[in-house]
């Protein structure tokens, strides 16, 4: 499985500030960065020092996402920058894709069952097959759905028919 990596920033002004906005956890999930989520695509600083960064939202209805934008804005603050502002992109849609190999393997250790398999646009008629969900405590695939939405709206409920542990399933989107 390969995730697909943001672009980083070219000139050094701008990568320093994509470091610092790089370190901002999710809200929902604090053992991921925004840049392991994949959320974090863009951080341009303008030559008066302004500092803009493009975040794409799991979802457009986000509820993490207000808490994303003032932590981005907190932290670079805090490094020293005046003025940040931070932009929503909607377009494209952010996908499951974009999280960093790095991050599922965080979502592993943190208890929650990481997405598998490509976010893909399948062609009209084909249907998509449920795989097992690997077990993130015992490694188990004899796993069932319990309930499609979980925690979050990007995560299902599942439990280990072994262990007998629920746990999150992060939803391939």
């Amino acid at each position: 499985m390969q995730s697909v990596a943001r672009p980083r920033p070219v000139d050094e002004a701008s990568r320093r500030a994509w470091d610092i906005a790089a370190q901002v956890v999710d809200p929902e999930i604090p053992v991921l960065t925004i840049e392991d989520l994949g959320v974090l695509r863009s951080v341009a600083v303008g030559e008066d020092g302004a500092v803009t960064v493009s975040l794409t939202p799991t979802y457009s209805g986000c509820p993490a996402l207000e808490a994303m934008r003032d932590d981005v804005t907190s932290a670079l603050h805090a490094a020293g920058y005046r003025s940040v502002a931070v932009e929503l992109v909607l377009a494209p849609a952010w996908t499951t894709d974009w999280m960093s190999e790095d991050g599922k393997a965080k979502l592993r250790e943190y208890g929650i069952a990481a997405p598998t398999g490509h976010s893909t646009v399948r062609p009209a008629g084909a249907v998509r097959l449920q795989l097992a969900v690997k077990c993130p405590r015992c490694s188990s695939l004899n796993t069932r759905e319990l309930a499609r939405f979980g925690s979050t709206s990007c995560k299902a409920l599942y439990e280990c028919r072994d262990c007998l542990e629920p746990f999150d399933y992060f939803k391939v989107l």
